[in-house]
């Protein structure tokens, strides 16, 4: 027997011992290798009659194994079928290659001989589906890391080989459902009080555990193979308790998902359909759920965004090559606002020695708070030790000097979002720095070329925008000046990268990328009002779209009066009277008259409560507005649901064709994580190429321009895109750094 990803020996006792070991890498995963060897292992065990019993183990110290392998698993979604085949020939094959792995583990469980499963780290997806498939697990207790789970749904996907049908009868479906449909995540004492695993012993024990077990039950079998099983709690359909949980499973998933994820529907129909049958059916019937759900463009999106994409950005795939890594031991931030509180939170827990400066010392220390309470807060929930909390703080020194940073590796600003007040900044901040160090600017807003302008080493100049609460946000927009460098970048995406943030790159543009396109499906929304759409319509059509606000509560947490005033300073710069403008008009007597600008006064497009949350939409909108639409049947939000995401799909394309971002996976991700648009589509780039096809976003585009407007008309690349029948993805391949910049 000839093994890949396994080792296999024999040993006195009859009892063999699988290692599971993929080469050259630090995590197991089930890649196409990894399958074929369990199918090996899986016929030597059934077939040896000198083996007496198996056991599985991980080679790897890091754990069991962490699922299927998803860059596998990402290229074959959606594969072309094979030539000459028939659709029931299709089908046929389809089916088999998707239940290789669920009947391979059926045969395993069901083999004659007990099989005890060593679980040293983490078991997720795939590998905690293996586990299931053994009569017996033993868990290390003293692996702060190891964690189990079925977290498949997160990506678009549902559990495959068995996870679906094993756990519910291993704990029931009321304890299972929430576990599988959110791909909760459970440490090795929950998963013993469950039932998932057998016993913990510590990590160097667990093998010989399994050894012994298997020696002493020689006749061992799964319980859903024992004469007179029952599910644990009922079966759904002959249970009220079990029943009652798939009822109220479904009302409050669709509440929460709006139908948008597939995978999710297809999860219940598993559990629902898979508790009604033996245990041999009910694999069939979800490897006929998970086919459906791989194929879908959702699981193509995801997979490829949510996983491949945002793991390969947050390890450095933008990183220019050819610069050595850049050595971070002191950085310093200017401005000491919510903003730059939260960048010297950041810096501190990643272990870098931060100055936070400000106008005065007591405006430093009230930054330096921030950090104080948040990491009382974590001491108190356990999540961080004491020591390790004081340690954090000590690395926060707070200045009204900025001598205090003199020899810093990088340098961020996060004053207030003035021209004038970042040059004077920049000058004073520069006396201090070598000609190696990073002077990098927090705006959301204003060129970055025009910034770098005060700068004696524009060349060393570059964006660094944070997202707000900078603790709790995962994204960084890096962008690039005209005469930024290439090895200026690098030493930019290395501080990201230091700080566990995942960065994007762009290029140079007024609001970049990000607040750029974020800003029209406020602006949609907005657009909806005067066009006498009913605001609760407005508000519950554009979360039904997956995005995690409706635009007028967005618009009232940005703020009414910023709105306003960019809104006026858009329209002078186009040369628009936005006095006349029906929007205009609008928020103008919001703001100004009714004194209403949004969450932060407790009072905007909402009312909101004394803990800052909304209440209601404020009555007297209709004041302002003639409501001429307050039915919203299935066609209506379908047409505002392509309002909303389609129109921020033609802003990103207008980036893309005016080289402000050149890699599809930074509009993807940069879409997602920076102002959430509907994750299930896998960003604005994806939503185009795989949720319509390019050809058909272009047609709807152009309905949607003849009916609304401009704003929706597809430019010449979408055009030439549709043409050729190319995707942004065939476009503009990930290709390390695209971006602009000087030699």
């Amino acid at each position: 027997m000839k093994l890949e990803t396994f080792s296999f020996d024999i040993d006195g006792d009859g009892i063999a011992h699988a290692v599971f070991d993929v080469p050259r890498r630090s995590m197991n995963t089930l890649t196409g290798k990894a399958v074929a060897d369990i199918i090996a292992i899986t016929k030597e065990v059934a077939e040896n009659d000198k083996i007496t019993g198996l056991v599985i183990s991980s080679g790897k110290p890091s754990g069991f194994c962490a699922g299927a392998d998803l860059g596998e698993m990402g290229q074959a979604a959606g594969g072309k079928p094979a030539a000459k085949m028939s659709e029931a020939e299709r089908k046929q094959a389809q089916f088999d290659r998707g239940f290789s792995l669920n009947k391979t583990l059926r045969e395993l469980e069901t083999c004659g001989k007990p099989i005890a499963v060593a679980l040293n780290g983490l078991a997720l997806g795939g590998g905690l589906e293996v586990a299931l498939a053994g009569h017996y697990r033993v868990a290390a207790n003293d692996n702060p890391k190891l964690q189990f789970g079925l977290p498949e749904a997160k990506i678009g996907l549902l559990p495959g080989a068995g996870g679906t049908q094993r756990l519910p009868r291993l704990i029931g479906v009321q304890a299972a459902l929430p576990l599988i449909l959110q791909g909760k995540s459970f440490r090795a004492e929950e998963a013993l009080g469950m039932g998932v695993v057998n016993e913990l012993a510590p990590s160097s024990d667990t093998v010989q555990k399994c050894k012994d077990w298997v020696k002493a039950n020689p006749n061992a079998k799964a319980p859903w193979d024992e004469k007179g099983f029952k599910m644990p709690g009922g079966v759904v359909h002959r249970s009220p308790g079990a029943g009652q949980v798939a009822t109220m499973s479904n009302a409050m998933l669709h509440a929460k998902t709006y139908g948008n994820y597939p995978a999710q529907k297809n999860i219940l129909s598993c559990v629902y359909e898979g508790s009604q049958l033996p245990i041999d059916a009910a694999l069939r019937v979800e490897t006929r759920y998970f086919i459906n759900t791989q194929a879908r463009p959702e699981a193509k999106a995801m997979i490829r965004s949510l996983f491949l994409s945002t793991q390969a950005l947050s390890k450095g795939a933008s990183r220019p090559a050819g610069f050595d890594k850049y050595q971070l031991n002191k950085v310093a931030v200017i401005g000491a606002g919510l903003m730059g509180a939260g960048i010297a939170y950041e810096q501190a827990r990643a272990g870098i020695e931060t100055v936070l400066v400000d106008i005065s010392m007591e405006n430093a220390e009230k930054g330096k708070d921030y950090s104080r309470k948040l990491v009382e807060k974590a001491v108190k929930r356990g999540k961080l030790t004491e020591n390790k909390g004081e340690a954090l703080l000590a690395r926060i020194t707070p200045s009204d000097n900025y001598d205090d940073f003199k020899g810093a590796d990088l340098v961020v600003e996060a004053v207030f979002e003035n021209p004038e007040l970042k040059a004077k900044i920049t000058n004073m901040a520069e006396a201090q720095l070598s000609d190696m160090a990073v002077m990098g600017s927090n705006t959301s807003t204003l060129p970055i070329t025009g910034l770098a302008e005060a700068s004696v080493r524009p060349e060393n100049f570059i964006g660094i925008h944070f997202f707000s609460p900078v603790e709790r946000m995962g994204l960084v927009e890096i962008i690039m000046g005209d005469k930024t460098t290439q090895g200026t970048l690098a030493k930019a995406i290395d501080y990201v990268l230091k700080i566990r943030k995942t960065p994007i790159v762009v290029n140079d543009f007024r609001g970049f990328y990000t607040s750029r396109c974020f800003g029209t499906y406020t602006q949609e929304g907005m657009q909806m009002l005067a066009d006498g759409i009913k605001p609760a319509i407005i508000e519950n059509v554009g979360r039904q779209s997956g995005m995690p606000m409706g635009p007028l509560e967005v618009s009232d947490s940005v703020g009414l009066d910023t709105a306003l005033k960019i809104g006026r300073q858009m329209a002078q710069a186009a040369g628009i009277d936005y006095t006349g403008n029906e929007i205009g008009q609008m928020m103008a007597w919001l703001v100004e008259d009714e004194g209403r600008v949004g969450r932060k006064a407790g009072k905007g497009f909402y009312d909101y409560d004394e803990k800052n949350k909304p209440k209601r939409l404020w009555p007297d909108l209709n004041k302002k507005i003639d409501v001429t639409v307050d039915e919203c049947p299935p066609e209506m939000k379908k047409e505002l649901t392509n309002r909303f995401l389609v129109r921020q799909a033609i802003e990103v394309s207008r980036c893309f064709e005016e080289g402000v971002i050149t890699d599809a996976r930074d509009a993807d991700i940069g879409s997602i994580l920076a102002w959430g648009f509907a994750p299930y589509t896998g960003g604005c780039a994806s939503y185009v190429d795989l949720i319509w096809g390019i050809k058909e976003f272009v047609a709807e585009a152009d309905r949607l321009a003849e009916k609304y407007g401009e704003r929706f008309k597809p430019g010449k690349m979408l055009r030439d895109m549709a043409a050729k029948g190319e995707g942004f993805y065939d476009r503009f391949p990930p290709a390390g750094s695209a971006v602009k910049a000087a030699a």
